[in-house]
């Protein structure tokens, strides 16, 4: 199961860093840059976990905290340059999980994402991020495919398909499940572009396309990654 997150941030450059982290982590992103859109996501589809920055264009983040709260139980992780310490008691006793300082590690946010969701009963494992078999190498923190010793180029689409897969590796995943996670739950009908887009890759990094060693076919499931 993909695990949704919500991140509430309008920095930028903060915002990106955080989604591609936890896209790569196998997270489903959604971003909001304000307290009224964060709001509207919310009235929408409620994620698994929020991350929440406190100072937003057209309001305290901490109002937002409240108001989750009080309909909702998902964890709520404050992300905040401020680090006064009565502040943090203030937004722990009204309902969120956790708060987290900036500037902060990449691996110290994932910790915390993971105590969050399990204190709620969900066991988050760290995911696979690099994979190595024969002449192939992955590592989708560096963003790099690497076949018979050079690296390839890869589309958007394409490398998150193969991330996919990666975070699976050696287990079959349908059909269904890669075109929900790579194009969205409205594409679970559209099978023609898995076939495309596996296609593609295989030209990339199969010998014989016609004979994959890496990207095997399950018949009527789905795709799977080998790993021997």
């Amino acid at each position: 199961m993909t695990l949704r997150v919500l991140v509430v941030e309008d920095d930028p450059e903060i915002r990106a860093l955080i989604q591609s982290t936890l896209s790569v982590e196998g997270f489903d992103v959604q971003t909001a840059v304000s307290v009224s859109e964060a709001t509207a996501l919310l009235c929408h589809s409620l994620p698994d976990i929020l991350l929440l920055d406190l100072g937003l264009p057209d309001g305290n983040g901490a109002t937002l905290v409240q108001k989750v709260r009080k309909h909702h139980a998902l964890p709520i992780l404050v992300v905040s340059a401020r680090h006064q310490e009565a502040q943090k008691i203030e937004l722990l006793d009204a309902g969120a999980d956790d708060y987290l300082t900036k500037p902060f590690s990449v691996a110290e946010l994932l910790a915390r994402i993971r105590v969050a969701l399990r204190h709620r009963g969900t066991t988050v494992a760290a995911a696979v991020t690099v994979h190595e078999l024969d002449d192939l190498q992955v590592d989708l923190t560096l963003h790099t495919v690497v076949s018979r010793g050079r690296e390839l180029h890869l589309t958007p689409t394409e490398f998150k398909l193969l991330a996919r897969l990666v975070r699976s590796a050696g287990r079959v995943v349908t059909h269904r499940q890669l075109l929900t996670d790579v194009w969205g739950a409205e594409f679970t009908e559209h099978t023609h572009y898995l076939r495309l887009y596996m296609g593609q890759l295989r030209s990339k990094i199969e010998i014989d396309p016609a004979e994959p060693r890496h990207l095997l076919t399950e018949t009527g499931v789905g795709y799977r990654l080998a790993v021997s």
